[in-house]
């Protein structure tokens, strides 16, 4: 019952607002729509929680022997509610937005709504495929339609991009589709790799590459990341909100859910390959971020060298950094989208995202300056914020791995980043709001109301998870087990 619900409710709204003139109305029955799928997902953490409502299970294709089949289990009931959490928060605090046809703007926020859950339930392999487009599909349209100066360019790059990944990906559904006896099942997928895990076979690596490389163009993993800076300095800032708190993390979670239990054997032989490329991402994107004056690309490049070390602590397996995947999957995902908030606060107030043409705000707006201080402070880590425990569990889980003889060097490279991190947040955080106003800040407005009540809930979430884990950590931890056991460690 609550699969259902979660994608009937975005799904439904975002078909009906199509029809909708009014811009407050639409944006009202979106939000709306946003706090009920947040109610039915937190009703099936608690009243609801029980294997009966949790799953969904149908059929669908019988031709191809493909079902509805949805399933919450611990690492699914994370990532919806990171979805369902971070909707209503992005729509509240981007509300001073104006938007032409914001009808259909809403719309389509709502349909990638309805995409990412069905992403993140869905346990068959044709019907994830489907859910993973339409979460995708809507973000081209918003980019086109809403985007900047160079949207067309930047939209037609982030398609091509995004295209050829969804191809590959479902080449490599339909061999395991055979392979697992005309099953689209991703329990048949995972027995068929367990039952041969050890073959190391060409069919087997082939998979292997080809859902690699659709999940390093989502998440996004070097060298495939150069779309993804434009893509978010172009797209509006709402829908850059989505496509860097919870999007990006369909590539992750496609890696834990879809590639290492499915195909183990090259996993491991090619897993020091992947986290070379991780960390050589992400000691690269702080580099850059360094150099950054757009705000927008300086938290992009930001958001790559922290998913980098997620990808690492994932070919690099144990059960601490799992653990530290499975909760700062969560945790990246409000704080990317925080940081997101106040850049779309400033720009909205300015007119611009440079940092060399702000300075001062703090003086003007001591509220704003407040809250993405702990925002920012969380960003990199530091302790009693919720990035601490995460990243913390991710090193941990690296240096502590058999899995490679490269974990020390990998950990002492990716800890290279937090400093880098610490360096280019807080440099940012001086030049815009510390400093001498100028002409351009020296009517500095503190932030509405509606960003303040938004920027004030994730604040409350990052010192609350950060001070207190353990939910989170129970939640995942049967299927980080779950997810170590079927993996061949070096």
């Amino acid at each position: 019952m609550v699969p259902v619900l979660l994608i009937l409710i975005p799904l439904i709204t975002g078909l009906a607002l199509f029809a909708i003139r009014q811009e407050n109305t639409a944006k009202t029955i979106a939000f709306l729509a946003s706090i009920l799928s947040l109610a039915v997902m937190l009703a099936g953490m608690s009243i609801w929680n029980d294997a009966a409502h949790l799953t969904y299970n149908e059929q669908w294709i019988g031709a191809l022997n493909s079902r509805f089949h949805f399933d919450l289990d611990g690492m699914s009931q994370l990532l919806c509610l990171l979805t369902t959490f971070s909707f209503p928060l992005i729509i509240y605090g981007t509300w001073g937005n104006r938007y032409v046809d914001a009808n259909r703007f809403f719309g389509l926020l709502m349909l990638s709504q309805a995409g990412l859950l069905g992403v993140f339930m869905s346990m068959d392999a044709l019907l994830f495929y489907f859910f993973w487009e339409l979460a995708l599909i809507p973000l081209y349209f918003l980019c086109s339609r809403w985007g900047g100066e160079r949207r067309i360019a930047v939209t037609f790059k982030f398609f091509v991009y995004t295209f050829l990944g969804s191809l590959f990906m479902l080449i490599a559904m339909i061999m395991l589709y055979f392979k697992a006896g005309n099953s689209f099942a991703w329990a048949d997928f995972v027995k068929t790799a367990q039952t041969h895990a050890s073959s190391g076979s060409s069919q087997e690596l082939a998979i292997f590459l080809m859902l690699m490389l659709a999940f390093a163009i989502k998440m996004p993993l070097f060298p495939f990341h150069t779309w993804q800076p434009d893509t978010y300095e172009q797209t509006p800032n709402a829908g850059t909100m989505i496509l860097s708190a919870i999007m990006a993390k369909m590539g992750v979670y496609g890696l834990l859910r879809w590639l290492v239990p499915v195909v183990p054997a090259a996993t491991f032989q090619y897993g020091d390959n992947i986290a070379t490329l991780a960390v050589v991402g992400m000691l690269y994107a702080s580099f850059i971020a360094m150099q950054q004056d757009d705000l927008k690309r300086l938290v992009a490049y930001s958001s790559i060298a922290h998913i980098g070390l997620m990808i690492l602590a994932i070919f690099v397996p144990s059960y601490s950094g799992l653990q530290g995947v499975m909760i700062q999957m969560f945790n990246h995902g409000i704080n990317i989208l925080g940081m997101w908030l106040v850049v779309n606060a400033i720009e909205q107030q300015f007119g611009t995202r440079k940092i060399s043409e702000l300075g001062g705000i703090a003086q003007k707006a001591p509220v704003l300056t407040i809250l993405l201080v702990v925002v920012a402070l969380a960003n990199v880590s530091l302790p009693l914020t919720n990035a601490f425990i995460g990243e913390f569990m991710m090193f941990n889980g690296v240096l502590g791995s058999t899995a490679s003889q490269y974990s020390v060097i990998y950990a002492v490279a990716a800890g290279l980043t937090i400093i880098l991190g610490a360096v280019y947040t807080l440099r940012m955080i001086q030049r815009v709001f510390y400093g001498e106003l100028n002409t351009l800040t020296m009517n500095t407005r503190e932030v509405s109301g509606y960003v303040q009540v938004v920027l004030s809930i994730i604040v409350v979430a990052i010192l609350v998870i950060g001070i207190y884990p353990k939910p989170l950590l129970t939640l995942t931890s049967d299927v980080s087990q779950q997810i170590l056991n079927k993996m061949i460690l070096k």
